[in-house]
């Protein structure tokens, strides 16, 4: 299978797969308006099989039939903070865990849109653990699937004793519809100021590095973190205490942000189904910061890395920026 870049286009080099480039931004903070763009951003996200639509589906069963009332709630007991905590660890490791057999253990689709050339690291001294997934699934499924838990405990407490803003249905069915739409563009700009605090020196030392001990990422990467990290990370939820929504909207705010930083550090930027592309899943813009380190801060939803001028859209004349910034720093 060939890249979908131009054949005529000079390739970045150092990677086995590079995507069509440049690397795009959402066209909703692009100017002049592109209307036709616009709608094909949101309906390639929302209409189609893809993360935000599959969340939402989601986030909607796990409402309907695996989550405690907000009269339960308003009450703190083990009883359902447990449940809580087990169907977060099954939704992580589900997701986690079947991407990483699917792509790494069983290389069910070999090296076909796989970014990194390079195996995961099997051993490695900077590890905790020893191995590069031992390491990731131990910060993954204790501190980080711990924090998401913590923080779904905090606001359905709070919710149910009426100390955040609820919202129903009847409420305003229209901005019940548009949080769902919202909520991954405040994740993004939350994204990118908390990791850019997190790439100062004294907090990378003490929390971002551990994320950094992977160059080449793989799906249980992603949450991978210091619990410092964690809890800065999943702080964006804290909104909820503001913005009158609903305990839905706090589901797929939290699976957004807990499942989509394991499909996003797959390191295969789709699924194939019969040679066809199904499910866009890793990201090269953020393999890129993996491996360059001082680009692509943020994500694509909101072009943040572009306006401060960190932004590598994966073209040789962007590296080539990238490579004189740092000869003159040096």
């Amino acid at each position: 299978m060939q890249d979908a870049q131009h054949s005529s286009d000079p390739k970045l080099p150092g990677w086995n797969h590079v995507p069509e480039v440049p690397i795009e931004v959402s066209p909703f903070f692009t100017w002049p308006p592109n209307p036709m763009r616009m709608l094909g951003w949101v309906s390639a996200r929302w209409f189609r099989i893809a993360e935000n639509s599959i969340l939402t589906v989601l986030a909607l069963v796990c409402w309907l039939w695996f989550q405690p009332s907000l009269e339960v709630t308003k009450s703190l007991s083990w009883d359902w903070i447990g449940a809580l905590l087990i169907r977060n660890l099954a939704l992580m490791t589900i997701v986690a865990g079947g991407l990483h057999w699917f792509f790494y253990r069983a290389k069910l689709q070999g090296d076909r849109l796989k970014f990194d050339p390079r195996d995961l690291m099997v051993k490695g001294r900077q590890f905790t653990f020893g191995g590069q997934v031992r390491d990731n699934m131990f910060w993954t499924l204790i501190s980080g699937v711990g924090t998401w838990t913590a923080y779904e405990v905090l606001l359905f407490w709070a919710m149910g004793n009426g100390w955040a803003p609820a919202l129903t249905w009847s409420d305003s069915p229209v901005w019940f519809v548009a949080l769902f739409l919202l909520t991954p563009v405040w994740i993004s700009l939350h994204f990118y100021w908390i990791h850019r605090a997190l790439h100062w020196g004294p907090l990378y030392r003490i929390a971002h590095a551990l994320h950094h001990r992977n160059v080449n990422v793989g799906p249980w990467s992603g949450l991978s973190m210091h619990p410092v990290e964690h809890v800065l990370f999943f702080s964006s939820v804290l909104i909820h205490f503001v913005v009158p929504t609903g305990p839905v909207h706090i589901l797929f705010h939290m699976q957004h942000q807990a499942l989509t930083a394991a499909t996003s550090h797959t390191g295969f930027e789709n699924l194939l189904v019969n040679d066809k592309r199904r499910l866009s899943l890793g990201t090269f813009h953020h393999q890129m910061h993996h491996r360059y380190f001082e680009v692509n801060y943020g994500n694509l939803e909101m072009p943040w890395d572009r306006w401060f001028g960190t932004f590598h859209d994966g073209t040789v004349d962007a590296h080539e920026r990238l490579r004189d910034r740092r000869q003159r720093r040096a």
